[in-house]
């Protein structure tokens, strides 16, 4: 794989889930896999086949963090760059979430226009592509 093409995005917060599918999917061109919370992540995620995850942190019934655990304990996902959305911007709430395993963080608020941009950047980083 070559080229970031499918997104799985897991965000409670319908509006948000409305920006992210105009940003990524109409706007990027992603082939996107939207759920509600972590805990329909995890179960959409096998048929999917995500390239990148995107998940939020603060979720119902399983959080950002807690569902990439859970993907990151299938052998599909084990590798499979999971990038976390958060308010919380503080360098040391970032540092945890990456010291977690995230590949990594967007703070909210984003910018729509060029968040698909940064994904692919952080699945570049993931699959050993440096910019530059």
């Amino acid at each position: 794989m070559n080229k970031l093409r499918k997104i799985l995005c897991a965000e409670d917060d319908a509006d948000i889930r409305t920006i992210l599918e105009f940003s990524l999917g109409i706007v990027g061109g992603y082939t996107l896999c939207m759920c509600a919370d972590g805990a329909e992540a995890v179960a959409q995620a096998p048929a999917f086949e995500p390239d990148l995850i995107l998940l939020d942190v603060m979720m119902p019934r399983m959080t950002g963090p807690e569902a990439m655990q859970a993907l990151r304990a299938l052998p599909a996902f084990a590798t499979t760059a999971v990038v976390l959305m958060s308010a919380r911007a503080l360098p040391h709430e970032i540092e945890a979430l990456l010291e977690h395993g995230a590949t990594g963080v967007i703070v909210k608020p984003f910018d729509p226009m060029t968040l698909g941009e940064n994904l692919t950047i952080y699945w570049n980083y993931a699959h050993g592509k440096r910019p530059g």
